[in-house]
């Protein structure tokens, strides 16, 4: 068996069952009614928490490639991003229903407008659920094409606000106890650090090659 096809058939495969038993152990609670005495903020919090641990996890996909030597394990890297994307929905849509069905209001997408303005913490969680829409969007190899690879990866650069948008979103929430948070905040600025050696040491190995080849015009 190749790399690829242990990574397509073995990898891939256990990654997905993985992220979705957060989903299962959900379900479970919900069914058998052991969600807390508020549900509606438990079901908020562990979805929510699901979707910043598969986020940070996408990233570190791309660093290990690179130190594992394992390049076909890029295969894990969208199926990851877009189950973050369904867990970050499924936290959005709980926040949306918790802020007008089961306040009362209906679907009142002014109260919700107002909520996001007024508290930051809702702000920021806001616009990074924002940032996961696009990204989310164009993960198909047909996006890929249409926007051209310079560009499609530009944009998926936005992946690092996102998550530092999480981060901050999940330590304004807890405002107590921010550990967790710290934890994740030191692993996202780790993961973008790493990037930006990356890119610099490839900068500095294009230059003499530019400067060669300026040289022999």
């Amino acid at each position: 068996m190749t790399q690829g096809q242990w990574i397509r058939r073995v990898v891939k495969p256990a990654a997905i069952v993985l992220s979705l038993v957060p989903a299962a152990l959900l379900l479970r609670d919900t069914m058998s009614g052991n969600l807390g005495s508020n549900p509606i903020e438990t079901l908020t919090h562990r979805t929510g928490l699901t979707a910043i641990t598969l986020l940070v996890i996408t990233l570190t996909v791309t660093p290990a490639t690179r130190l594992l030597r394992l390049p076909a394990l890029v295969q894990v890297r969208r199926v990851l991003g877009l189950l973050t994307f369904c867990y970050a929905t499924l936290h959005f849509l709980i926040y949306l229903a918790d802020q007008t069905v089961f306040a009362g209001q209906g679907l009142s997408l002014a109260a919700v407008g107002e909520d996001v303005a007024k508290r930051p913490y809702i702000t920021v969680g806001f616009a990074t659920f924002l940032l996961l829409v696009p990204l989310a969007v164009t993960s198909t190899k047909g996006w890929v094409k249409r926007l051209g690879g310079a560009r499609w990866l530009r944009l998926h650069q936005l992946v690092y606000a996102a998550a530092a948008g999480a981060v901050f979103h999940f330590l304004w929430l807890v405002k107590a106890d921010t550990r967790l948070p710290a934890v994740y905040g030191v692993l996202v600025v780790a993961l973008l650090g790493y990037r930006l050696a990356v890119r610099r040491r490839g900068s500095r190995k294009r230059t003499p090659s530019a400067a060669a080849a300026e040289g022999s015009r």
